[in-house]
């Protein structure tokens, strides 16, 4: 049984061609799947890991053989975040998941749509008719806001401008770089604003253990027993993670109907017909059906998390190959949501392939992974992404200003250099 399939020179030299030209590995890594299957190798020197796409292997990595796979890698991510649930596993992860599960659950989320709603209102509120914003920022700050006031009861405006810097700089540093080749790469760069997020959060822990009167995540970690570091440690890991990836879904999302004027017209439509003026809220409920289409649409094209990394622990087969233990191995989220065995014309915007009633192949939608360690806030993320576009497109007009719109591989997948648009209140 061989390790990988061999990649010849003519699909080597696709592979870079297409990376230099995109700034991106997203192009190399759809010509190495579509030249060479569903199963390969990275043939870099200094980098070469595993990578799977597609249902079949996506099932395997997720749960059919998920034991035989660690999610602690010795990478930036595990250095930032320590302990948090995202970078343990067995029964420490099983803990920490447990102890953050009730706040997040989707029974509680009815207690967080006025906070959403005000959020995205606030953030807005700072709009001027005409004028060109970055959703991209704009959909961040939205993010923050909400993440910090429904997990932490923490009111962030006013520190918006004290902690920006850090928690980019944060996202930069776990993002892909020049670490993948050379793991001990000085980055002092860095130092002073991840002290600064931390120090940021040890304040918020003790404010809070002098008045324990909140029923919330941090509250949820403080009466479990933890000591302020493993406490820190879940707190920015749901400030991350929680953040960042609605962050990319709203913008990804605005980039998409701003490109689709179509249906963007029609969403406008079906929101106004089915709230009537009314806040997303309102009693008797709303059928947003277009506007969840489009959001499951947008995260096939652009999953926030578009790739899982994942260490082997005992070797795995797929197919007629094999990864030994002890290697990286990548499934690709991006890759699969594309495949074309497994969606009708991959690449296109098609929100009515989420329509009601239609079916896809099991694991060939995974924007939220899969099996027992799926993301905990995939309900909140969900529900927030359903407010927030609901609210601002029932209150502002939106035109795209930029289309020249690509896919970056960050912490998470998203939009360079930003999505512009002009924004103007509805009347």
């Amino acid at each position: 049984m061989k390790f990988s399939k061999s990649i010849d020179p003519e699909t080597a030299r696709l592979a870079l061609a297409s990376m230099l030209r995109e700034g991106s590995p997203l192009g190399a890594l759809k010509i190495l799947y579509s030249r060479v299957g569903r199963f390969f190798q990275i043939p870099l020197p200094a980098f070469h890991p595993f990578v799977v796409g597609g249902p079949q292997f996506a099932r395997k990595v997720l749960v059919a053989e998920r034991g035989k796979v660690k999610w602690r890698n010795a990478d930036p991510v595990t250095d930032l975040l320590r302990r948090g649930v995202l970078v343990t596993d067995g029964g420490e992860h099983d803990r920490y998941r447990k102890l953050m599960e009730p706040p997040l659950h989707p029974s509680r989320l009815d207690g967080y749509v006025q906070l959403m709603l005000a959020s995205a209102d606030r953030v807005a509120s700072q709009w001027r008719g005409g004028q060109e914003v970055d959703m991209l920022v704009e959909s961040r700050k939205i993010a923050l806001l909400i993440v910090m006031q429904a997990l932490f009861s923490v009111d962030v405006w006013n520190d918006l401008p004290r902690i920006w810097t850090p928690i980019l700089k944060a996202i930069a540093y776990i993002s892909p770089g020049a670490w993948i080749f050379w793991r001990k790469i000085p980055r002092p760069a860095y130092k002073k604003h991840l002290r600064e997020l931390d120090d940021y959060l040890y304040g918020i822990i003790s404010i809070r253990r002098a008045d324990s009167s909140k029923d919330d995540l941090l509250q949820h970690l403080i009466d479990a027993g933890l000591d302020d570091g493993s406490i820190r440690d879940q707190m920015l890991t749901m400030l991350i993670a929680g953040h960042d990836t609605s962050t990319a879904l709203l913008a990804w999302t605005f980039y998409l109907l701003g490109a689709h004027p179509d249906i963007h017209a029609r969403l406008v439509r079906e929101l106004d017909e089915s709230l009537g003026g009314a806040p997303p809220s309102a009693a008797g409920g709303w059928q947003p059906h277009l506007l969840d289409e489009v959001i499951k649409e947008s995260l096939r094209l652009y999953p926030p998390i578009h790739i899982g990394n994942r260490i082997v622990a005992e070797e795995m087969d797929f197919d007629d190959s094999r990864v030994p233990a002890g290697e990286r191995l990548f499934y690709s989220i991006y890759l699969t949501h594309r495949d074309p065995e497994s969606w009708e014309d991959a690449e296109d915007f098609c929100p009515q392939r989420f329509a009601r009633g239609r079916k896809q192949p099991p694991y060939a939608y995974i924007p939220f992974g899969g099996g027992p360690r799926s993301c905990i806030g995939a309900a909140f993320g969900q529900a927030e992404a359903r407010l927030v576009l609901a609210r601002l497109l029932q209150t502002f007009t939106f035109e795209l200003t930029n289309n020249n719109v690509r896919a970056h591989m960050g912490a998470t997948l998203e939009p360079r250099p930003g999505v512009t648009m002009r924004v103007s209140p509805r009347k």
